[in-house]
């Protein structure tokens, strides 16, 4: 997997995780990039220096700012250790994925769900977008700091969340008023995907499902902007801001 730009390659430094090496670019001579390039070095990381026609041809995302890590494909946790990281926890609070398959959503959702505190993200293995350079290049490194277990069925993970005393909301139309709903104490939040919502046998699974309140004609929301609209509500009643 290859993480590109500065953002990136700094918040995987951060991370601890194991890095085979980083490229950059010639001729690197701003503060911020030999900044960047001190930090490698004193993690002890490999630096190799090109051109950037060279970086240019490597890169994916065509933003590699002069910068690209090399590390081993992305490592997913269990639901388990998500689970066993909240069991104590009265604030324990989870967001779960129905189906997101943009990748710009789920790396601004993984973005959202890191700044926001969120103990962990649950996405599904089929009909979900998955963490990839792009992903996390776009979540900005987030997802070096934020636990994101990938499984098979979400309706099961459901059930094992709600056996472990969570509460679980759909963020959905045609459902009670977010801001009168109580969002405090353990609780999970789930997301729908961006075309078809939360899949209904899935709000079933639920103990309620919560709405956005809207005033246009238009009355949909990009699934990133719901999470982050759910994500900060939750955080602003814990947080009695």
């Amino acid at each position: 997997m290859k993480i590109e730009g500065k953002n990136s390659v700094r918040e995987l430094l951060k991370s601890g995780k194991t890095i085979d090496k980083v490229l950059v670019a010639n001729g690197m001579r701003d503060v911020e990039s030999k900044s960047l390039v001190n930090i490698i070095k004193s993690s002890g990381v490999k630096v190799s220096y090109a051109d950037k026609s060279i970086l240019d041809k490597e890169s994916e995302t065509r933003r590699h700012q002069g910068f690209i890590a090399y590390v081993s494909d992305y490592k997913y946790c269990e639901l388990g250790d998500i689970l066993n990281g909240v069991k104590d926890k009265e604030d324990a609070f989870i967001v779960v994925l129905d189906g997101i398959e943009d990748p710009h959503n789920l790396g601004s959702i993984i973005r959202v769900c890191e700044c926001g505190g969120v103990d962990g993200l649950i996405i599904g293995k089929h009909r979900s977008a998955s963490v990839t350079d792009a992903v996390m290049r776009i979540s900005e490194g987030s997802a070096n700091h934020l636990k994101i277990a990938r499984v098979t069925n979400i309706n099961n993970a459901l059930d094992e969340i709600k056996e472990d005393g969570i509460w679980a909301y759909a963020l959905e139309l045609g459902g009670g008023d977010i801001y009168k709903t109580d969002l405090k104490g353990r609780i999970a939040i789930v997301i729908g995907g961006e075309d078809t919502g939360v899949n209904k046998l899935t709000q079933k699974k639920c103990d309620a499902v919560m709405s956005i309140p809207m005033y246009g004609k238009v009355n949909s929301l990009n699934a990133s902007v719901a999470c982050g609209i759910g994500v900060f509500e939750a955080l602003r009643q814990r947080k009695n801001v």
